[in-house]
This record gives structure tokens, C-alpha cells and sequence, in this order.
């Protein structure tokens, strides 16, 4: 088995215990009650809804606060697509905000100008695992009456002054897909303070079913209660979003061992910072004072100007043994689904004349952003990987 620093005996155990249950949907086994109470504990939170992905998530949690046809969502326009998507699919309007071009993440001041009578939600995103200003996006939010939507998919165990981002707002998102802190291969996870929310959070997860609760995702305990012709079982809008029994298992393992998995990335993240330490042409992305990053990656500006190009250090990096270096996603209205126009096909009437404003903070880092992973078995794993970063930086002087 490959991947045995990451994937080990409870993994196997778990989902053994699922097989013995012969149990492997959510709707009737209890492997995803027990992944939901491990992982919001872990982040701060009282309840936790799984989900077959961290996109999923982010649609339900539109859902969840009521955003519809013709209302607008703020969203940086430096982060993946999915953020754009799930607006996209709730007839909703994306509204870009620009980026500060130290920490990456989406900029307070420009949410504020962003900011009309038809806006509904701010999605802010912990780019990297870097906390946002969230105090800021907060006073914004509370000023205007405004829902926060935290995309904290890469920012596990990230904290804020002190606290877990988690705890901050009503709904945290996060991903467990292959590259995050902890994985299911595929899936996602909301966290919330209110049980309310939760359950219906989680009836737009899974088909809308009457018999769900803010804390509990099975509704086949009693199987007689569905054997009735007169028994009605859905009573809210609601899509598939569930995830299996299988992946639960799996998840509930990771999550156990969430402190270990954070904790090696953020000492990673210190080799890779040493290492550029002196380096005046990669600036690193800046950690505010009381925030705690989960540093999903080591991300840094490439600011070279003298002909040696970010393919060209790149390509150096890798003939010294690194494994590549992660670029940043094209920015959401630069990606040719948007550029196109073909995504006003959704919904002609409301984005047929549908303008945007450019974000040049945005535009300016992207080309220059680079991602070191840490997704390392150890320290001692990821030093030929720090080694090589030295020697790349010492060739190009």
C-alpha cells in the first residue's frame, strides 16, 4: 500500500466496521454521525454536516442562507472555480473582490465598495490556510445584514486571535479532498454553532428528507416508518450531496490525527521559509499579527524582473530534485468559462448583461504566485525538496 505515513490501521479498521455493518449509506449507518462529532470538536465548532465534496458544501451553505435568483455574493477573485460555480448555480450574481496583495487573501476595503442592496453573502477564503481579516469582513457583514460564508477548505486548525476560524461564524466549509490536510479522497465538511442551520444545511445535502435532524444523517433507523403509503418523506428542497459510509470511515481516521497532519505542514512551511531566507525576489505570504496559518502550501511572489522567468526557476527547481511547483488558479473571470460567456447560458435573463469590475491587486500577484507543497511523511522527507529550493536559489544567484 502506497501512502502508509498517511492512510494506516484505523483507516483499514474503520472501514471494516463499516463492511461488518453491511451499513454503507449514511442514510442508515453511523459512520458519518462519528466523523461530523470528531471533526467539529477538532475545529471549533458543535455540529458538523458531511458532504461528497467541499463544493457541495459551499452550494448548500448558499442555500442555507437563503441566497436566490438575482442576489449578489462577494467572492475574492483569486481562489478556485468552485467558489464561482455554486453562485453560478443558485441564479445568483458573483461579485469580484480584489485581493491585498501581502496576504493574499480578499481585500475588507474592497468588499466594502463592493457592498449594494442586492448583496447577500461575503465568501472570504483562508488562501493557503492564512486566516483573513475577519474582524473586518465581520463588521462589514454586521453593517449591512450580510451572511458570511468561511471557505476554509485549505485552512484546518487555522486560528484568528487566539481562536479556531471555525468558531467564527455561523457556517465554516471545508474540503477533504486528496491534497488537503486530511482527505476521503473526495469530500467536505460544514461546521456550525446552530442546530437549526445544521439540519438544514443538511436536508439540502440529502434529498431534502423530513426525518433529518441538525445532528443526526440517518433516517432508515426505523425502516418501518417509510413502509406506509401515506408516509411522506421530503419536506424541503434538496439535492445528493451525501457522502458514504466507506469515505466516513476513512475520514473519521484522518480527523483523529488532524493536530499531526497541521502540525507537519506548518514545520514543513518553516524549512521552506528558511531556506528563502535572504532571497529578495521570493516574497513570502505575509502572516498577520494574531493569525495562525494551516499552511496548506508555502505559497510566495516570484518578483524577478531579470530574464530569469517563473518557468525558468521552476524547471531549475525540479532538475535539483524538487517535485514541481504549484501554480495559482487563472483568476475566476480569466478562466475561459467566464471569458467565453458560456456560463450566461445558466440563466439568459439575469446574465445577459452582466458586468464586472477588474481586480489589479488580483491580476497583479497571480502570475507570480508559487506554491511549495508540504505534503511530506516527515521533515526529513521534505528536506531534499528544501535542499533543492537552495541550491535553485544559489544557480540563479
Amino acid at each position: 500500500m502506497k501512502n502508509t505515513w498517511r492512510f494506516g490501521e484505523n483507516e483499514h479498521r474503520y472501514i471494516e466496521e463499516v463492511f461488518e455493518s453491511g451499513e454503507g449509506s449514511a442514510t442508515s449507518g453511523s459512520m458519518n454521525n462519528r466523523l461530523e462529532q470528531v471533526f467539529a470538536e477538532k475545529v471549533g465548532a458543535r455540529y458538523g454536516v458531511s458532504f461528497n465534496s467541499g463544493t457541495s458544501t459551499l452550494h448548500a451553505a448558499l442555500h442555507a442562507v437563503d441566497v436566490n435568483y438575482g442576489d449578489e455574493v462577494i467572492i475574492p477573485a483569486l481562489t478556485v472555480y468552485a467558489n464561482l460555480a455554486v453562485v453560478l448555480a443558485q441564479n445568483a450574481i458573483p461579485v469580484f473582490a480584489d485581493v491585498d496583495p501581502d496576504t493574499f487573501n480578499i481585500d475588507p476595503v474592497d468588499i466594502e465598495l463592493k457592498v449594494t442592496p442586492r448583496t447577500k453573502a461575503i465568501m472570504p477564503v483562508p488562501l493557503y490556510g492564512m486566516p483573513c481579516d475577519y474582524d473586518a469582513i465581520k463588521a462589514i457583514a454586521d453593517k449591512h445584514g450580510i451572511a458570511v460564508i468561511n471557505d476554509a477548505a485549505q485552512a484546518y486548525l487555522a486560528e484568528y486571535k487566539g481562536k479556531p476560524i471555525g468558531s467564527l461564524f455561523p457556517i465554516t466549509s471545508y474540503s477533504l479532498d486528496a491534497t488537503k490536510h486530511i482527505t476521503t479522497g473526495d469530500g467536505g465538511m460544514i461546521v456550525t454553532t446552530d442546530l437549526g442551520l445544521a439540519q438544514r444545511i443538511r436536508k439540502f445535502g440529502s434529498l431534502g428528507y423530513k426525518a433529518l435532524t441538525g445532528n443526526d444523517g440517518r433516517i432508515r433507523i426505523n425502516k418501518d416508518l417509510f413502509q406506509d403509503p401515506n408516509y411522506s418523506r421530503h419536506d424541503e428542497l434538496g439535492l445528493n450531496y451525501r457522502m458514504s459510509e466507506f469515505a466516513a470511515a476513512v475520514g473519521l481516521a484522518q480527523a483523529e490525527r488532524m493536530e499531526h497532519f497541521v502540525d507537519l505542514r506548518r514545520s514543513i512551511a518553516g524549512q521552506f521559509a528558511e531556506a528563502m531566507e535572504g532571497c529578495d525576489y521570493l516574497k513570502p505570504q505575509i502572516q498577520p499579527e494574531g493569525c495562525k496559518s494551516a499552511y496548506w502550501t508555502y505559497t510566495v511572489r516570484y518578483l524577478r524582473d531579470d530574464g530569469v522567468s517563473w518557468h525558468d526557476f521552476r524547471k531549475k527547481y525540479m532538475e535539483f530534485g524538487g517535485d514541481g511547483i504549484y501554480a495559482a488558479w487563472k483568476l475566476l473571470y480569466q478562466e475561459t468559462v467566464f471569458e467565453s460567456g458560456v456560463w450566461r447560458r445558466h440563466c439568459p435573463p439575469l446574465y445577459d448583461d452582466y458586468t464586472f469590475e477588474p481586480c489589479p491587486n488580483a491580476e497583479m500577484i497571480q502570475p507570480q504566485l508559487m506554491q511549495f507543497v508540504g505534503n511530506y511523511e516527515s521533515r526529513e522527507d521534505a528536506e531534499p525538496k528544501v535542499e533543492a529550493l537552495r541550491k535553485t536559489i544559489r544557480h540563479f544567484g
